[in-house]
């Protein structure tokens, strides 16, 4: 954490509550200004606006709110704490509704004070170091892909530190999640970027014709063979060679393969000449490797020939946010195309779409949003535009249906497993909200938010 201080502005009208709660904190690595009205804390403000602001709610010349509205209005980023004496589950998300971060109650026991402002300092901290990485990224997609989600962030630090290598690559992940994207990310920062990028798909090609595909032929090595005819090795020498489900290969091939892999040379089909070639060599499967060489379809050896540095790219809906992300630069890419005036989602569209199981990953988000734009007109993509099965509700087994029979258990929608964590986190906090939200490592304004839904659900 960063040492540099933050300033806190505490706007308390009572002199002896200013002074006791500058006695709380006096020790504390942050700069406290006290101001004891309204009109002075708007005045302090625009000259020197605070990172954290205390705010008593009951002021002498003015309702904490209206300050809250124009900070909401003008100075978003200030970081606020309301005060007041007067606490309630229904003042507590109005507050949090015009921006305030958490809701300290009257009278203020120091501890909780602390706790709270220590929370908010790490809040504010991580914020700015989430907001400059995404900027950062979302500036500049990575490579053709769209995402700043965790688990994509791990991947493209892998494929930085793998492309400058001349080892082999395997990427493994569901059909639909970008495998050869991935592997046109580490041709483009290798060091043979400027060589070749030849794809290959091993499911694609007869058994029969794919020795000549990836190696070659010479003229006259079987029938049809008119002409001398490059292979794929061949074709990327000085390049990269991408093999994609490359565990469907057959084994007979697989041992030539491992054979090129040692030696750096191969055999047109044909030929009795070997040739040099110099090829990066990056692979893809949407199987388990390694269960395949335990059932006896792939070779043990060149499993680990080809397993040096292993990617494994997350399926969609395990990418959080990067659903809508992808989606919207998805929309405005298509409406191009199509000469169409789409420019975004709705937000019940959003929902729709986050809420999905997406068993066909990238590539069926992208055939949904295209279906949506080419068949429609409009500005926003509406929930009645989709394709289905998402022009309809989802329930939660329609949302989880692709693993529902895999598990030992029922599956428990995952609002209702937030919500018992959110009440035993409380419960273990003795109602303490910002304590539980610490636990939780979320936002007090997010519990807050989830009461307040639920009481309405409830009434």
């Amino acid at each position: 954490m960063s040492d540099e201080r933050l300033n806190v502005l505490l706007v308390e009208d009572t002199a002896s509550l200013a002074a006791l709660y500058q006695a709380y904190l006096q020790d504390e690595p942050l700069l406290l200004t006290v101001v004891s009205n309204g009109q002075e804390a708007l005045e302090h403000i625009r000259q020197q606006p605070p990172d954290i602001l205390l705010l008593d709610l009951m002021l002498p010349d003015m309702p904490g709110m209206d300050i809250l509205q124009w900070l909401h209005d003008e100075h978003p980023n200030i970081t606020t704490i309301v005060i007041t004496a007067h606490g309630s589950i229904d003042v507590a998300v109005d507050a949090m509704r015009l921006g305030a971060h958490d809701f300290i109650n009257k009278p203020i026991e120091v501890e909780r004070l602390k706790v709270t402002l220590h929370n908010t300092m790490k809040f504010r901290r991580l914020n700015q170091l989430v907001d400059r990485y995404r900027h950062d990224i979302e500036k500049e997609p990575f490579q053709g892909f769209i995402g700043t989600s965790l688990p994509m962030q791990k991947v493209y630090r892998l494929i930085e530190n793998a492309a400058p290598s001349s080892a082999t690559v395997l990427i493994t992940g569901e059909s639909g999640t970008g495998k050869e994207v991935c592997a046109e990310a580490i041709h483009q920062l290798s060091g043979v970027n400027d060589g070749p990028f030849i794809a290959l798909n091993c499911a694609a090609i007869p058994k029969e014709l794919m020795e000549s595909e990836l190696f070659g032929h010479i003229k006259g090595a079987f029938t049809g063979a008119l002409q001398d005819r490059e292979g794929a090795v061949t074709r990327a020498n000085g390049g990269t060679l991408f093999m994609d489900e490359i565990c469907e290969m057959d084994l007979e091939l697989q041992s030539k393969l491992l054979r090129f892999l040692q030696s750096g040379q191969i055999q047109p089909v044909g030929s009795s000449q070997q040739v040099t070639v110099n090829v990066r060599i990056v692979c893809a499967t949407n199987r388990d490797p390694l269960l395949e060489v335990e059932q006896g379809r792939f070779r043990e050896d060149l499993y680990y020939r080809l397993h040096v540095i292993p990617i494994n790219l997350p399926p969609l809906r395990e990418r959080g946010g990067d659903v809508i992300s992808i989606a919207t630069a998805l929309v405005r890419q298509a409406s191009r195309e199509e000469g169409k005036s789409f420019v975004g989602l709705s937000e019940a569209t959003k929902d729709r779409l986050q809420a999905y199981h997406w068993p066909g990953n990238v590539r069926q988000l992208q055939n949904v949003i295209r279906n949506a734009v080419v068949l429609h007109q409009g500005e926003w993509i509406e929930l009645d535009m989709l394709p289905a099965p998402l022009d309809q509700p989802l329930s939660g087994a329609a949302s989880y249906e692709v693993v529902a029979d895999a598990l030992p258990t029922p599956i428990v929608p995952l609002a209702v497993l937030e919500r018992q964590a959110i009440e035993r986190a409380i419960g273990h906090c003795q109602g303490n909200v910002s304590r539980a939200a610490a636990l939780l490592e979320v936002s007090p304004s997010t519990i807050y938010r989830k009461l307040q839904s639920w009481e309405l659900s409830h009434d």
